[in-house]
């Protein structure tokens, strides 16, 4: 993953950590849990439109406000739901699926919450196993020098954008690290209905807040995430 690409915050770089980045992206394409690529879902609990209407209603006691969500910008294929996935690790495991836009959040029993994703152009150049490191509500986006000196007028942000509903990585974000190393890859929400189910030109795995808020209260820090071949 070029982290050009990627909508970071200011997370601490760590001496030497580009070196080590370069060594787990060639090392991530040989493991063994590519093998789930092969796993298909079926629906077992999809939302009405009165309940999706609930599920995604607005947020009005987050600290910005958040807006229901437009469920007309929303193909109801993406909308959150209950699926059977064949797989056989432990509940609560995490498996991005790029490919297809979607994110599950392995039940156990062969269930899985499935939420659907837009997926940016760094969120199709990593793949392989890792884990949730950190965790932030309403964080402090820092864009890359590189993207930077792509997009110039982004430099105002260097130091850092403050929280808020413009915030390019909204309300909740998911971290996540290999050995101690920050991937640069992230979960972040995204109020941009329509940018559910499609590529975007930058960042990694957005979901609608309000399935991003239902997945980080679900996901301790050390949660196993797997993410899939594009």
């Amino acid at each position: 993953m070029h982290k050009s690409d990627a909508l970071t915050d200011d997370q601490p770089r760590q001496a030497g950590a580009m070196g080590r980045r370069a060594f787990l992206l060639g090392s991530a394409a040989t493991l063994g849990t590519m093998a789930l690529a092969g796993c298909s879902s079926s629906t077992i609990k999809a939302l009405s439109m009165a309940e999706a209407e609930e599920v995604y209603g607005p947020l009005p006691n987050e600290r910005f406000p958040v807006e229901a969500v437009n469920l007309s910008k929303v193909d109801p294929k993406y909308w959150r739901r209950t699926v059977r996935y064949d797989s056989a690790e432990a509940p609560g495991t995490i498996v991005v699926d790029p490919r297809n836009h979607y994110v599950y959040r392995v039940e156990g029993q062969n269930v899985a919450t499935r939420y659907g994703v837009s997926v940016g152009r760094a969120g199709f150049l990593w793949s392989g196993d890792a884990y949730i490191g950190r965790k932030a509500e309403w964080p402090v986006w820092t864009p890359p020098r590189e993207m930077i000196a792509r997009q110039p007028e982004v430099a105002k942000y260097a130091g850092g954008m403050a929280p808020g509903l413009d915030n390019p990585l909204g309300a909740r974000t998911l971290y996540l690290y290999q050995d101690g190393v920050y991937t640069l890859y992230t979960l972040y929400s995204t109020r941009q209905a329509e940018t559910i189910g499609n590529g975007i030109s930058s960042g990694c795995i957005g979901l609608l807040t309000q399935d991003m808020m239902d997945l980080y209260e679900r996901t301790p820090v050390n949660t196993k995430v797997i993410v899939l071949k594009a």
